[in-house]
């Protein structure tokens, strides 16, 4: 399996959490991310969203076919993540675009068994592979932030 865990790009401040768009170079953060996955992802990949606007925003940059799982939202867990996407033993490809803190512990955990707090750039994307020979183990295949696309 393949998981595609893509922070949504930069947004604007703003007390409602949930409504905050895409800034002018959140849109540019998240169609350069787009264009480069667009060149690697299989066709068949699946893709999911947090349900905050920003988040929405940016799977758009990539896609019409996108579903909003609430499990992803602001304040989810890297449990909820990972369930959604059917990590580790879920077949293909799925992208999650969601946020920080939790991308970072979600990383962390699916690769090392610990919830950590690793940084995730705005609008970056961490590609991580199960290996399916060797039961819970996984690879980082890409880390890619909109500066590098």
């Amino acid at each position: 399996m393949e998981l595609i865990l893509w922070r949504h790009a930069d947004a604007e401040p703003g007390a409602r959490d949930e409504e905050r768009k895409l800034t002018a170079k959140g849109k540019k953060q998240a169609k350069r991310m787009a264009m480069w996955l667009n060149k690697r992802l299989p066709e068949d990949a699946k893709v999911l969203a947090s349900p905050a606007r920003r988040a929405i925003q940016t799977a758009e940059a990539l896609t019409e076919r996108f579903e909003v799982d609430p499990r992803l939202g602001t304040r989810s867990s890297p449990a909820d993540i990972l369930s959604a996407a059917g990590w580790p033993n879920g077949k293909g490809a799925v992208v999650v675009v969601g946020h920080q803190p939790t991308l970072g512990r979600t990383a962390s955990f699916a690769l090392t068994g610990t919830e950590l707090d690793w940084l995730f750039k705005k609008g970056a994307v961490w590609w991580l592979v199960s290996r399916d020979e060797e039961e819970g183990a996984a690879a980082i295949r890409a880390v890619v932030a909109p500066d590098f696309a």
